[in-house]
């Protein structure tokens, strides 16, 4: 795979649950160095996206490519050959300490440490007594440490101060810049995150609605945010 070619291309995406599609006939691509973040209210389709992208949730329609061809493996091939998910839900184990969560992946603690040095002096801490903002830097910092290809974050921002989210958002793009890291990101917060990204998706009812260059998305966020992002807009799934 060339540095032009893409780590993630999703074509005509149907996924659904019970038979039932509840995002249809998505379209997009991810680049190395590219963080493109998926935006759209609650239940536009945008976990439901990723869990398809993934192979958690099973294709209905259109295909998935990955990581020089890897679309059938299931997700812990992925993961070896350069796949990050960072789900809604952090990924910790709570009765372990923040060094022993390290451990457990596999990594070295100071590769952990580099990317978010506030966990320094919480290396003794059970990850249970950890802050929000510092279980998920622990969190991300796995997965970044892991030096991955394409990273898939899950609204990494959920329930967390702004200035933690800037220092998350932040980490995200020093990866892409750094390590070519291709990114593809939900979020809520869709300020926030477009200031670090390069491209948006919006999706409204299990469909995209735009497809911009992240620029385009910073002059025109107040039409996407009261056209597209406002709650109540939408009712589906996920």
């Amino acid at each position: 795979m060339t540095v032009d070619s893409a780590v993630l291309k999703a074509s005509n995406l149907s996924v659904g649950y019970v038979g039932q599609p509840v995002v249809r006939d998505v379209s997009f691509t991810v680049r190395p160095g590219e963080v493109v973040c998926l935006l759209g209210p609650n239940g536009a389709g945008k976990t439901t996206t990723l869990l398809g992208i993934t192979g958690v949730l099973p294709l209905m329609a259109g295909t998935v490519e990955m990581l020089d061809g890897l679309t059938d493996e299931p997700l812990y091939r992925k993961a070896r050959a350069g796949l990050s998910f960072v789900t809604e839900e952090r990924s910790i184990i709570r009765s372990l300490t923040t060094s022993e969560n390290i451990r457990c992946a596999g990594l070295p603690i100071e590769s952990v440490t580099a990317l978010f040095p506030e966990l320094e002096s919480r290396l003794t801490t059970r990850a249970g007594l950890l802050s929000g903002g510092e279980q998920q830097m622990l969190t991300l910092g796995r997965a970044l440490a892991r030096e991955p290809r394409l990273l898939l974050a899950d609204e990494l921002s959920l329930g967390l101060a702004p200035l933690i989210v800037d220092r998350l958002l932040k980490a995200v793009r020093q990866a892409a810049d750094e390590r070519q890291t291709g990114v593809l990101m939900v979020e809520q917060h869709a300020r926030k995150a477009l200031a670090y990204a390069d491209r948006a998706i919006v999706m409204q009812r299990g469909s995209v609605v735009l497809d911009l260059t992240g620029a385009e998305a910073r002059e025109r966020i107040s039409e996407i945010e009261d056209a597209y992002l406002t709650a109540g807009t939408d009712s589906d799934a996920a």
